[in-house]
Protein backbone atom coordinates (compact mmCIF):
# COMPACT_ATOMS: atom_id res chain seq x y z
CA UNK A 1 0.00 0.00 0.00
CA UNK A 2 1.42 3.24 -1.04
CA UNK A 3 0.33 6.87 0.53
CA UNK A 4 0.74 10.09 -1.65
CA UNK A 5 0.00 13.70 -0.38
CA UNK A 6 -0.16 16.29 -2.48
CA UNK A 7 -1.84 19.56 -2.63
CA UNK A 8 -5.63 19.62 -3.86
CA UNK A 9 -6.10 20.64 -7.11
CA UNK A 10 -7.59 24.28 -7.16
CA UNK A 11 -7.46 25.35 -3.71
CA UNK A 12 -5.27 27.60 -2.38
CA UNK A 13 -4.10 28.14 0.38
CA UNK A 14 -5.77 30.26 2.92
CA UNK A 15 -6.12 31.76 6.23
CA UNK A 16 -9.15 30.57 8.69
CA UNK A 17 -11.38 32.04 11.25
CA UNK A 18 -8.19 31.85 14.25
CA UNK A 19 -5.16 33.68 11.84
CA UNK A 20 -3.86 30.27 11.11
CA UNK A 21 -2.60 28.94 7.05
CA UNK A 22 -4.54 26.01 5.57
CA UNK A 23 -3.28 24.39 3.28
CA UNK A 24 -5.29 21.99 1.63
CA UNK A 25 -3.91 18.53 0.85
CA UNK A 26 -5.18 15.56 -0.73
CA UNK A 27 -4.40 11.87 0.27
CA UNK A 28 -4.64 9.12 -2.22
CA UNK A 29 -3.78 5.45 -1.45
CA UNK A 30 -3.09 2.89 -4.01
CA UNK A 31 -4.01 5.68 -6.97
CA UNK A 32 -7.23 6.15 -5.33
CA UNK A 33 -8.74 9.16 -4.04
CA UNK A 34 -9.13 9.03 -0.36
CA UNK A 35 -9.65 12.17 1.11
CA UNK A 36 -9.23 16.05 0.94
CA UNK A 37 -8.12 17.98 4.52
CA UNK A 38 -5.94 20.65 5.18
CA UNK A 39 -2.45 21.18 6.83
CA UNK A 40 -3.18 24.27 9.50
CA UNK A 41 -0.15 26.18 10.55
CA UNK A 42 0.40 29.03 13.16
CA UNK A 43 1.55 31.81 11.55
CA UNK A 44 4.96 31.20 13.18
CA UNK A 45 5.19 27.65 11.86
CA UNK A 46 4.23 29.16 8.51
CA UNK A 47 7.67 31.19 8.54
CA UNK A 48 10.08 28.64 9.44
CA UNK A 49 8.47 26.23 6.80
CA UNK A 50 8.94 29.30 3.94
CA UNK A 51 12.44 29.24 5.33
CA UNK A 52 13.48 25.96 5.26
CA UNK A 53 11.40 25.83 1.70
CA UNK A 54 14.15 28.49 0.76
CA UNK A 55 16.90 26.64 2.10
CA UNK A 56 16.00 23.58 -0.02
CA UNK A 57 15.56 25.52 -3.05
CA UNK A 58 18.87 27.73 -2.57
CA UNK A 59 21.29 26.71 -5.48
CA UNK A 60 18.59 25.62 -7.61
CA UNK A 61 17.23 27.81 -10.75
CA UNK A 62 13.89 28.97 -10.38
CA UNK A 63 11.63 27.60 -13.19
CA UNK A 64 9.96 30.37 -15.69
CA UNK A 65 6.76 29.37 -14.29
CA UNK A 66 7.87 30.30 -10.29
CA UNK A 67 6.09 32.80 -9.08
CA UNK A 68 7.56 36.05 -8.06
CA UNK A 69 9.06 35.39 -4.43
CA UNK A 70 11.48 32.88 -6.33
CA UNK A 71 13.20 35.65 -7.81
CA UNK A 72 16.93 36.67 -6.64
CA UNK A 73 17.16 37.94 -3.31
CA UNK A 74 20.24 39.52 -1.78
CA UNK A 75 20.39 40.28 1.86
CA UNK A 76 22.24 42.35 3.71
CA UNK A 77 22.26 42.93 7.49
CA UNK A 78 18.75 44.56 8.17
CA UNK A 79 17.61 45.00 4.23
CA UNK A 80 16.89 42.95 1.58
CA UNK A 81 16.68 43.84 -1.67
CA UNK A 82 14.79 41.97 -4.61
CA UNK A 83 16.85 41.71 -7.77
CA UNK A 84 14.54 41.54 -10.51
CA UNK A 85 11.28 43.21 -10.90
CA UNK A 86 10.10 46.01 -9.78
Amino acid sequence: MRWITERTPARPVHRTDDDRLAVPLRLTRTGEHSADTELTLTLAEAEHLHAALCRALDGHPAPTAAPDCRQTVQASPGTAHIVGRA
